[in-house]
């Protein structure tokens, strides 16, 4: 089933500066445990992870600094906005993810945040190694270029 036909795909929040910021090894779709109000809170939209990072400690995976908004509505059985977030993954998948984490030195980085088709919030975490200052002059550079080629062959 495509993303675009679907009624209940919907992106949530998005961390547009991973791809600037780290070499995306290979990415995972994995579920992350919520209380009411958070899910509530992410169906207005107001949450974001581009400051977060997962990390595997005590043989499981963990969301650390994600941001969910208050839900005012909420009142006693509200949330809180930072705190740490279970991951659910395959006991497989975990050992792959910290063999990288560390053995390897990579990092486990948030790229997008949505509802499936289903309605279930998935987060989808990328194995990443992160750029020097001089491969993201390198990336940038690149993408100027082939913007520009493509306005040259546009122009005939």
């Amino acid at each position: 089933m495509a993303k675009d036909d679907d009624k209940n795909y919907k992106v949530i929040a998005e961390n547009r500066r991973a791809r600037f910021d780290y070499f995306i090894e290979s990415d995972l779709e994995v579920g992350i445990m919520l209380t009411g109000s958070e899910v509530k809170s992410l169906r207005t939209g107001q949450s974001n992870i581009a400051e977060s990072y997962a990390s595997v400690e005590g043989g499981e995976l963990w969301l650390v600094n994600g941001y969910i908004a208050a839900l005012a509505r909420a009142g006693v059985f509200g949330h809180e906005e930072r705190r740490r977030r279970k991951l659910l993954v395959k006991s497989r998948e975990l050992a792959r993810l910290w063999q990288a984490t560390a053995r390897e030195g990579m990092t486990l980085v948030p790229l997008v945040m949505y509802f499936n088709h289903r309605g279930i919030v998935k987060l989808k975490i990328a194995v990443a190694k992160g750029k020097k200052n001089h491969d993201k002059r390198e990336t940038s550079a690149n993408r100027d270029w082939n913007r520009q080629k493509q306005r040259l062959l546009k122009q005939g």
